[in-house]
């Protein structure tokens, strides 16, 4: 349907339409006919302008408002704004200084990296920035190593693909030897690595046992220490940065209009269904797109993450419909390279 739009819309109100909408995320206010006139981009007449006002009206792309006699984006309109008139934005060096700092601090795990580009892109957008971590099934084991802490204690730490990281804390069995210990990590390395880590526990017991009892005296103590240890935990997790960010904008200073979105916020399971469930790359849902009735005067801007052919997580900004879409996109779009150049860099 919005194509048909497209078609039947001339360049004149191409441009009143984008300047409407370029206003509106800016300011907030509705925007009226005289003040289009000002604009330094239009040339056209009051009459003329208010004659096309009407016509994208018509159309559903702008309504009025019940408190000004200016217009205001509808939710239709952002969708033909986003699907059709965006360009990128050109983002200051100092932002993408910010986005660079993520990786400075030589962040191996990638639960850390996603975590504080949620921090840096809630500051940059003054939205809330949502992270769904990387689901522990779809990595892919890339190191194994045991520290001894003392006589009866030892760490494991279990490092994957995408740069997840499990430390755990086991028993060692008083009779292990260092010797032993270390044929233990060389052969869970030389059978395990690239094995997805929701496999470990089986081939541990089905293929590793029977390589432990020819090379590993006690062999039968430490299968049963490290049964626990390679039971890698396979949930998903949700962090926020700037849960509050919402409450600043214009549109929601009525703590009765949030309420509802807040709640939804601290419950969790939605925006893990939402973000969950989008697809591959950038996606934009638009208001009532998002089929959340707190969310109705809300946009969500999601981007997936992906290693070679693995998805390792999604970031997700949370803002209103009045949202700053090409500023959001582009600084996902700079984050989703940064991210990808330094994991190849790190795993590969």
């Amino acid at each position: 349907m919005l194509k048909g739009v497209m078609v039947m819309l001339t360049e004149r109100q191409l441009l009143i339409l984008q300047v409407i909408i370029d206003d509106f995320i800016r300011s907030a206010h509705p925007v009226g006919s005289r003040s289009l006139a000002k604009k330094d981009k239009i040339s056209f007449s009051s009459a003329t302008i208010r004659n096309d006002m009407a016509d994208l009206e018509e159309l559903g792309l702008i309504e009025k408002t019940h408190t000004s006699s200016g217009r205001v984006p509808s939710e239709k309109g952002y969708r033909f704004y986003v699907d059709h008139l965006l360009s990128p934005e050109k983002i200051h060096e100092r932002e993408l200084m910010a986005i660079r700092s993520i990786f400075q601090d030589q962040i191996f795990e990638l639960e850390k990296i996603m975590q504080k580009s949620a921090k840096v892109l809630s500051d940059l957008t003054k939205y809330t920035a949502i992270v769904l971590g990387p689901t522990a099934r779809k990595h892919k084991l890339a190191r194994f190593q045991i520290l001894p802490l003392n006589d009866e204690s030892a760490i494991a730490i279990i490092v994957t693909n995408t740069g997840h990281v499990e430390h755990k804390l086991f028993s060692l069995p008083k009779s292990i030897s260092a010797s032993e210990l270390e044929k233990t990590v060389n052969i869970l390395n030389e059978r395990l690595i690239g094995v997805h880590v929701n496999e470990l526990h089986n081939k541990l017991f089905n293929e590793i046992n029977m390589l432990f009892k020819e090379h590993v005296e006690h062999y039968s103590l430490i299968l049963r220490s490290l049964a626990d240890v390679l039971n890698i935990e396979q949930e998903e997790k949700l962090y926020y940065s700037g849960k509050l960010n919402m409450l600043k904008q214009p549109e929601f200073q009525d703590v009765n209009k949030i309420k509802d979105l807040l709640k939804l916020i601290e419950e969790e399971a939605s925006f893990y269904h939402l973000i969950c469930k989008s697809p591959i790359g950038i996606d934009v849902k638009i208001g009532t797109e998002n089929n959340v009735p707190e969310m109705d005067h809300c946009s969500l801007i999601t981007a997936t993450f992906t290693l070679g052919e693995e998805q390792i997580g999604k970031i997700a900004i949370l803002g209103p419909k009045r949202m700053h879409y090409s500023r959001v996109i582009s600084l996902l779009n700079i984050l989703k390279h940064n991210i990808n150049v330094s994991l190849s860099n790190r795993y590969h």
